[in-house]
């Protein structure tokens, strides 16, 4: 069992539930909260805090569900970019951050991601890719030079949406720099770890 402190379990529990509700109801896939499943979510607090991860940068905010997560296993001297298109999306995470006692530790960034990735200047030691899947080889190209040496990447859907995640681990294997496993817990989530 994971110890989180209370206030930041209250607001994960709620945007459990309200993400739930919400998706269920919502017909549209660019207005769905689309978080992580609790299970992946545990995994990625676990490798976070294990790894000692200190600089993340996560494609794809949402209303702030993971950001909370990576967020709770960081040191105190840690730090989160986030990265989201919708403006009404990260309102949300900014107002649920705060509510959990982390918005000090993440900024937000509204924008297409691949353009604001080529704008950072790093370095990161762990990267979440959760957003548009597609797109997300062009953003690994953007960030090799920004990755510390030991650098962590996690990705997840990689066993729900295998055709769209494709091009992603296949750049991976082909950089020949990091080893990777995909992990059958939630939806898929891939740990691959700089050599």
């Amino acid at each position: 069992m994971l110890h989180l402190p209370a206030c930041v379990l209250d607001v994960l529990k709620d945007l459990t539930a309200f993400g739930a509700a919400h998706d269920a109801a919502e017909p549209r896939r660019d207005r769905k909260m689309l978080n992580l499943d609790w299970p992946a979510a545990e995994m990625l607090y676990l490798w976070v805090r294990q790894a000692r991860r200190r600089r993340i940068l996560e494609i794809g905010t949402s209303n702030g569900f993971s950001a909370i997560w990576l967020a709770a296993a960081l040191p105190t001297d840690g730090g989160i970019v986030s990265i989201d298109r919708s403006a009404d999306k990260l309102a949300q995470a900014r107002a649920n951050l705060q509510r959990a006692g982390l918005a000090d530790r993440v900024t937000l960034l509204e924008g297409e991601a691949t353009q604001i990735v080529e704008g950072l200047a790093g370095p990161f030691d762990c990267v979440f890719f959760d957003a548009d899947r597609l797109s997300a080889p062009d953003q690994l190209s953007h960030l090799l030079p920004r990755l510390t040496d030991d650098a962590c990447l996690l990705a997840d859907n990689v066993l729900s949406h295998p055709a769209e995640v494709e091009g992603y681990l296949r750049s991976i294997e082909t950089l020949g720099l990091f080893d990777s496993i995909t992990l059958p817990i939630g939806k898929g989530l891939n740990i691959a770890v700089r050599r």
